[in-house]
């Protein structure tokens, strides 16, 4: 007993320090403050004044009996204080209007939102849990949190947010705090808490620093009973009373008291810490100094309720130094027992008035000095902003944390030497995540009722990604790893090398018994639909980790452990905001896709925007046909025509200038020996992919082989069935004879050129290209551009001739074809001439869905570079988007399209910039990229359907309306 009188001792010496801190309540208008006060609680009877402590709670989601209890207790006992609970924003903010409106004072407006309102009402918005937030270095990012938060709730009329919550959790079995707690490092947990209230106070709303003095090392639930703390005062001196400390200094405007046993602040084992004055007049305003609001933790949990009557705990509250009485659960028995211990004098009225007096203080500081009716309209837009989910973003993007990267897989790099399996263990789906985990490359998903199936099944994978995800409806939901699910993770780690992703609580974690075998270790903390999204991202690279671990797992991973990536410069996917594009404006797309639909110039098309490597739409719009079916979906091929030339011919023919197997001032005859003695001899490369070599257009080959009077393929050159001579599939029962190929070349050999000199676009070039290339490498075209591309880049939804990959519900068709191959196209290429060679033509050919013609645009706009890999050098990039002939009013560069010169030629919408470029096609294709604006996009459509002669969206030039749209949406 002497050596606890002697620790009181100092620390009364040490918190004298501290005793003359700032009143948090005191606005800069101070005098004013007063004046309004004093006139206030001058004029107020012992009722009204009593009716001040009491904070009720309010529902929006109740019936009338629930509303007309609320206007009782505000018209018969003044009860000046309201906490919203359950309900709807819109609800709320209409009773909210009419409880002010019936209060001969304005009430102040409480709200348990510690991650936003969505913790109690429908249709608001979810932030991260504070585990989430404790994960992050960059505590400006928990300010503009607590900001947020803050804009929520006053557009609500809401004035005091109990939160933060300030408990260090330095025991993982806690079962109420847990996700709650910002953490087990006292630093940390004070300094995200600090950030938070500014971030909120700075908004004009009250914030509340919980559960004093620290919940942080119970084992039991204040809800259900009373938690009992059996640390001496040296202990909570240290640990639990370290962010209140620091809090107070920064002007925090409020604190909770918690339903606590703590022997060594209170001697009796019964009286909750909210209700003794050791703890809540002694410590926290004589020692700790404290002059801001105090309010008790809800007075409805076991941890108080168990104590005496409800009455009889809101007297004992005033008693122990508590202003505001939080959920009182009997408020007429409470007044008279106030009354009678008034008279009794066990309570004085200068009590009473104390609390009165920092309550109106409180109420001043929000505000309600000028009180005015919420208003109603835009509400769900104002609670919902693009902001707050840009926001959303850079939180889960900084709190990700990898804690283990054995192998360097994270990020995952070459592509082409993966194949990857994705393996779900826990109880909610991770359906988000593999679908963004898509958008990078193949990933299959394996799973099987037994092990032993299971591991058969992972056998051909060199990487298996395992997700533990657990459910994300609110934060003490269980986190934990079913016996069945720990077994399985060895298991396959043992075999496979593996990376583990832990939607859930780090604490999960802990039952895991080694980390041995498994190569790479995420936590995500949240199974939520973007942290699924994000952490697929990061998985690929498409940024840096930089989450520290605020908590830690037994010896192996340390609190604030948390390993670098490193960024690979692949596609984020976001909001337009994230790269200062407004959505708002982006949503006059839709207004074109419904006039593109309604006015059949396409039954579907998809449309792809990115910039600066952030992909801002990815939108899939219409059906695969005018029988509206299939909807067109983000993963589907299109036929993308002369858009091959940019996307398969153009890369190699770099390649293969960067490796000097040609020039750009190589002639064809000095690289195509069979061209030698031919009217094309002296054409350069550069001619030719500049279309100023004099070529013509393009040549009809099919026509060739028909009857020219009926139209009819001639036997001759047809079969309906495969066979030794007919081996050039064309379309489905359709086969060419396999030596008309050398009739196309001679064809395109001995055409006459063009008499006049001058710009002329023409196909046949590529023709020439795909031999010139197929002729230096030794391997066919289709095989060498996924090879020395798609497959690294992660394009596995680009390749020739579909069929072979995919099955025809992924392939959009294309055209019903009556003129030639008297059928649906439908996974054959629609160009007569590829197809004439087998499906595999340099210019044409090529089917692919938006995201994966982006990734290749994006390579070309990052000058060659894409995936942590370089394809292109720099320059060779800046030489091909390069006009040569400009003087020559040849608007082209070296393959690639650039703007128009001429303003009667609609190549774009005139909008961008002259260093830009790309490419459209014959189907209804385009791409462009523009390296001034950081812009990528893609359009895919099927426009030939039913017939090439739907000419509605070439006509209208949707697809440049489109992408002045874009141009119109930057606010840079």
């Amino acid at each position: 007993m002497k050596k606890k009188l002697l620790v009181f001792l100092f620390l009364g010496f040490v918190y004298n320090l501290f005793a003359q801190r700032i009143d948090p309540l005191l606005t800069k208008d101070y005098e004013n403050q007063q004046i309004w006060v004093d006139s206030i609680i001058n004029n107020m009877t012992l009722d009204e004044k009593i009716g001040q402590l009491f904070m009720v709670q309010a529902y929006s989601n109740l019936d009338k009996n629930h509303e007309d209890f609320i206007t009782e207790m505000i018209k018969k006992y003044h009860v000046g204080n309201l906490i919203f609970m359950q309900g709807t924003p819109a609800k709320q903010v209409e009773l909210n209007n009419r409880y002010q409106a019936i209060s001969k004072l304005p009430l102040m407006i409480g709200f348990d939102g510690e991650w936003g309102l969505d913790m109690r009402l429908k249709n608001t918005y979810r932030f991260p849990w504070n585990m989430t937030l404790g994960a992050i270095k960059n505590d400006s990012l928990v300010k503009q949190f607590g900001k947020h938060i803050g804009e929520h709730c006053k557009r609500l009329g809401i004035h005091i947010n109990f939160a933060p919550v300030v408990d260090i959790n330095v025991n993982p079995d806690n079962p109420i705090i847990g996700n709650r707690s910002f953490g087990e490092n006292k630093h940390n947990v004070t300094q995200k808490a600090i950030a938070f209230t500014q971030g909120m106070q700075s908004q004009g709303v009250l914030a509340n620093a919980k559960h004093f003095p620290g919940h942080g090392d119970t084992a039991a639930d204040s809800h259900h009973t009373l938690p009992v703390l059996n640390f001496d005062i040296a202990r909570l001196d240290s640990i639990e009373l370290y962010p209140y400390k620091k809090l107070f200094d920064k002007g925090v405007a409020s604190v909770m008291t918690a339903h606590l046993s703590i022997p060594s602040l209170e001697s009796d084992s019964r009286l909750p810490t909210s209700l003794s004055k050791n703890v809540t007049t002694d410590l926290l305003q004589h020692k700790l100094g404290f002059n801001g609001l105090i309010i008790t933790d809800g007075l409805n949990m076991k941890g108080a309720t168990n104590y005496a009557t409800s009455a009889e705990i809101d007297l004992a509250a005033i008693q122990a130094g508590n202003d505001l009485l939080l959920i009182p659960q009997d408020v007429p028995a409470t007044v008279n027992l106030i009354k009678k211990a008034i008279k009794l004098k066990t309570l004085s009225t200068q009590r009473i008035d104390i609390s009165v007096r920092k309550i109106l203080k409180a109420k001043y500081w929000a505000g309600l000095n000028n009180y005015k009716p919420i208003k109603t309209e835009n509400l769900q837009q104002d609670l919902n902003k693009p902001a707050d989910e840009l926001l959303h973003r850079k939180l889960i993007k900084n709190s990700l944390t990898v804690i283990k990267n054995r192998k360097a897989d994270i990020p995952v790099s070459n592509l082409e030497k993966r194949n990857i399996a994705y393996v779900k263990l826990g109880d909610a789906s991770g359906n988000h995540f593999v679908k963004m985990m898509r958008n990078y490359t193949k990933i299959n998903v394996v799973s099987d009722k037994n092990l032993d199936g299971l591991l058969k099944k992972l056998k051909p994978y060199n990487l298996v990604i395992i997700g533990f995800h657990k459910s994300n409806a609110h934060p003490w939901k269980s986190y934990k790893f079913k016996d069945k699910d720990l077994v399985w993770l060895q298991e396959i780690a043992r075999e496979k090398r593996v990376i583990l992703d832990v939607f859930a609580s780090p604490y999960s974690l802990l039952q895991v018994k080694t980390f041995a075998n498994i190569e790479g270790l995420i936590v995500s903390y949240q199974n939520s639909k973007l942290a699924q999204e994000i952490s697929a991202q990061l998985i690929f690279g498409a940024f840096k980790a930089n989450g520290k671990l605020p908590v830690s797992i037994k010896n192996f991973f340390p609190e604030g452990s948390g390993l670098l990536t490193t960024n690979l410069s692949r596609f984020e996917y976001t909001i337009p905001e994230a790269a200062n594009v407004s959505s708002e404006k982006l949503k006059k797309i839709d207004s074109i896709a419904n006039v593109i639909l309604k006015e059949k110039m396409a039954p579907g098309f998809q449309i792809f925007i990115a910039r600066n490597g952030k992909v801002l739409l990815k939108e899939s719009y219409g059906y695969h046909t005018e029988k509206k079916i299939r909807r067109v979906r983000d993963s589907d091929l299109y036929d993308l025509a002369s858009l091959t030339k940019i996307l398969a011919s153009l890369p190699l023919i770099m390649k293969a200038e960067e490796e000097k197997k040609m020039s750009l001032n190589t002639r064809l005859k000095d690289i195509l020996p069979s061209f030698k003695k031919s009217n094309k001899a002296a054409v350069s490369v550069k001619q030719i992919l500049s279309h100023y070599g004099r070529l013509k257009a393009w040549i009809p080959f099919y026509k060739s082989t028909q009857d020219s009077i009926t139209g009819e393929n001639l036997s001759e050159f047809y079969n309906t069935k495969k066979s030794g001579k007919y081996t050039i599939k064309v379309a489905k029962n359709l086969y060419l004879n396999k030596n008309y190929k050398d009739s196309i070349y001679k064809y395109i050999k001995e055409v006459d050129q063009r008499e006049r000199a001058g710009y002329k676009y023409s196909d046949l070039g590529y023709y020439i290209f795909k031999k010139i290339i197929e002729n230096k490498y030794e391997k066919p075209l289709h095989k060498l551009v996924d090879e020395e591309f798609y497959q690294s880049l992660g394009a596995n939804r680009t390749t020739y001739l579909p069929l072979q990959k995919f099955s025809k519900r992924e392939i959009v068709p294309t055209e019903k074809d009556d003129y030639y191959r008297n059928q649906l196209l439908h996974g054959y290429v629609h160009d007569m001439g590829a197809a004439m060679l087998g499906g595999v033509g340099g210019h044409a050919g090529l089917f692919a869905n938006a995201n994966d013609v982006g990734k290749i645009m994006q390579m070309y706009l990052q000058k060659g570079f894409y995936g942590g890999k370089r394809y292109l050098k720099t320059k060779t990039v800046e030489k091909f988007n390069k006009r040569y002939y400009s003087n020559k009013k040849v608007r082209r560069g070296l393959g690639f399209d650039k703007p128009q010169l001429n303003e009667r030629v609609k190549a774009t919408c005139g909008c961008v910039s002259d260093e830009s470029f790309g490419h459209s096609g014959f189907t209804g294709t385009y791409a462009w990229a523009d390296p001034k604006s950081g812009l990528v996009y893609v359009f895919l459509s099927n426009r030939v359907y039913p017939t090439m002669e739907n000419r509605g969206l070439i006509k209208s030039n949707m697809r440049t309306e489109i992408q002045q749209i874009i141009q119109n949406a930057i606010i840079d």
